[in-house]
């Protein structure tokens, strides 16, 4: 037996394998048989062939740690193959694309360039390139993201270039570094008929912030960006040197509806009884976010009650719909703060705090109810992806019905309409006849209709000059939508019900209006702009004046949701960024993704084989329903 055999490790054998094997002696005698050898590790007896096969084979299989352990690492044969490694040049491809890479990661996550120094954004690029020369702070400043930025400005030029009409927003904001900055983004509509929103410049406001400095920036811009003649409006708010620089420039000036909105939010929000209301809110909500055992208790009454496990918010002054939040959450969590706060622990920390009466909740419940139809008619004019100035009319309308007291408003409601009532009715605001989901201008009176008739040779010249061959009526009907949307849920049937068009015999033709007033409105859940890509060909010069309306938005919350990003860009730990570094990464940061789109081709105008004047006469009507709000 292996056992009774004096065991030998040969010493001139090198395999790692031999720290586990060793030769058996002969039976009495000190000769070594090389025949077989012995596992130190099991005792097993295994035939020697003069290879270390089976050996390594047993260990693999029955000591597969020992074998691990056993092996080696050659640290001198590791410094020979790092010192073979060679360092990408900077002028490589391969080195290119990871700086632009890095250029890109920093405008696009809003990193500051002091990134490059840090260590673990060091050794991260280090594991996965080493090869790789990681470059300066002032190297990404100075070359690489300024080459960014004349790359992805190359591209927006060429969008907008292609574009019949471009739209801009203009909007003012202050760094965190107290630095007046004003930024210009453009929106247009393009020919695959999707609504592309760029911002194009930010820029310091040196001086005073008047008119004129406005008015010269916004000039500016339209000369550098090359769209001059083709801006047919300018959307701001409505401070007073916002509308003096638009009147400087003799461009055309939209309101943002949203802020009309806010206001009169902010009034019902005023009210004296509304406002005593939220404050017992607010001051209960807050004392559950600064107590440990309040907050406890909450938990602890919600799983009793089966309530989601929400926390209470708080609301912010500048955001009106933060505090309807607030409301909702209150009344969703009403009977587990009612428990916690009865909680003895909790009584005990906060003795005067009390929950709100029966009489309260109801009146919770009716202000919340009469600040939906704001709220939903926020979320509709706060969307990118669909026009909104259209909206603007009916949605106005809608709202003024539903601010109207009843009888059955309890004292705090009817004051609240009233206040929000008022706050819209000073506010004029109507583009709507070329939404397919509103073309039947059901908010038009008949008086209002026969005035913009009388507008209509006016614009005769201008819209005679555009127009493109008509291709025969063709094209799939409407794709169906999801059914619920925040307009649907605002207007209900009402604006899709179709109207019958009396037919003269001036009208009895196969025109562009005839047909276009005869197709059933569009769900509101639809894409007004889907409509137009599938008709483009049966409507060749309504849809050219579709995209001259649509393009303009109805409100500069899209715009504002740029300072936000400014914002985070001009913080305390790059406060000392330079206007022209604040330009480039704000550009970038909303405007990367232009650069990998495909570029529209240029469409030329051509005449028309339309009657004109049936045509001219309802595009003025058209225009001339939104004349009090845009002056178009």
């Amino acid at each position: 037996m292996a056992s009774s055999c004096r065991k030998l490790t040969p010493s001139t054998f090198k395999s790692d394998v031999w720290a586990h094997f060793a030769f058996l002696s002969k039976s009495g005698t000190q000769e070594v048989d090389k025949s077989k050898v012995v596992c130190k590790l099991c005792q097993r007896e295994l035939k020697y062939c003069s290879n270390t096969t089976n050996l390594r084979n047993h260990l693999t299989r029955y000591h597969a740690d020992a074998l691990q352990k056993a092996q080696p690492v050659d640290s001198k044969q590791t410094q020979i193959d790092k010192s073979f490694i060679s360092k990408l040049p900077s002028s490589s491809a391969r080195a290119q694309k990871i700086t632009k890479s890095v250029a890109v990661f920093i405008c696009k996550d809003l990193r500051p360039y002091s990134v490059v120094e840090n260590k673990g954004f060091k050794n991260m690029l280090k594991i996965l390139e080493p090869r790789y020369a990681i470059p300066t702070r002032k190297y990404m400043t100075e070359v690489a993201v300024p080459s960014l930025y004349t790359e992805v400005k190359t591209d927006v030029l060429e969008s907008l270039k292609s574009a019949e009409r471009v739209a801009l927003t203009c909007d003012g904001w202050t760094s965190r570094a107290t630095d007046p900055y004003v930024t210009i983004t453009s929106h247009f509509i393009s020919d695959e008929w999707e609504l592309v929103s760029n911002v194009l410049q930010t820029r310091p406001l040196h001086g005073s912030h008047t008119g004129s400095n406005i008015a010269n920036l916004l000039t500016e811009a339209i000369n550098e960006w090359g769209i001059t003649g083709k801006v047919p409006a300018v959307v701001t708010d409505n401070a007073a040197n916002m509308l003096a620089a638009v009147g400087l420039t003799d461009l055309l000036h939209v309101g943002c509806f949203a802020h009309v909105l806010n206001l009169a939010s902010q009034a019902a929000l005023k009210t004296p009884a509304v406002t005593r209301l939220l404050g017992r809110v607010r001051r209960i909500s807050a004392f559950f976010h600064r107590s440990t055992l309040a907050c406890h208790a909450l938990k602890k009454n919600q799983k009793l009650l089966d309530l989601p496990q929400h926390k209470l918010l708080t609301d912010v002054s500048t955001r009106w719909n933060s505090a309807l939040d607030m409301l909702e959450r209150f009344l969703e969590q009403q009977p587990a703060v009612s428990a916690a706060l009865l909680a003895p622990e909790v009584r005990k920390q906060e003795k005067d705090l009390c929950s709100l009466t029966e009489a309260d909740i109801t009146a919770a419940e009716d202000i919340a109810q009469a600040l939906k139809s704001l709220k939903k008619a926020t979320l509709v004019m706060s969307q990118e992806s669909t026009p909104s100035l259209s909206v603007i009319a009916p949605l106005k309308e809608r709202l003024l019905e539903d601010m109207q007291p009843s009888s059955s408003d309890s004292a705090v409601v009817k004051e609240m309409k009233i206040a929000m009532y008022l706050g819209l009715k000073d506010e004029l605001s109507i583009a709507a006849a070329l939404d397919p989901r509103f073309k039947a201008l059901l908010f038009l009176s008949d008086d209002d209709e026969r005035e913009e008739v009388g507008l209509m040779d006016e614009d005769r010249e201008a819209i005679e000059q555009q127009g493109e061959p008509v291709d025969d009526p063709s094209g799939p009907s409407p794709k169906k939508a999801r059914d619920s949307c925040a307009l649907a849920d605002l207007f209900g049937s009402a604006y899709t019900t179709p109207v019958a068009v009396s037919r003269t015999t001036d009208t009895k033709a196969l025109d562009e209006v005839v047909r276009y007033k005869e197709v059933q409105p569009l769900p509101l859940s639809t894409n007004p702009l889907n409509w137009w890509r599938e008709h483009e060909g049966e409507y060749p010069l309504l849809s050219c004046q579709a995209k001259r309306y649509l393009c303009i938005p109805g409100s500069s919350v899209p715009a504002e949701r740029i300072f936000s990003t400014a914002g985070d860009i001009v913080t305390a730990q790059r406060s000392a960024l330079k206007p022209e570094h604040v330009d480039q990464l704000l550009f970038l940061n909303k405007n990367l993704h232009v650069s990998s789109e495909a570029k529209p081709e240029i469409k030329q105008n051509t005449t028309t084989s339309l009657s004109q004047h049936i045509v001219i006469h309802f595009l003025t009507f058209c225009m001339a329903s939104v004349r009090e709000y845009t002056g178009l």
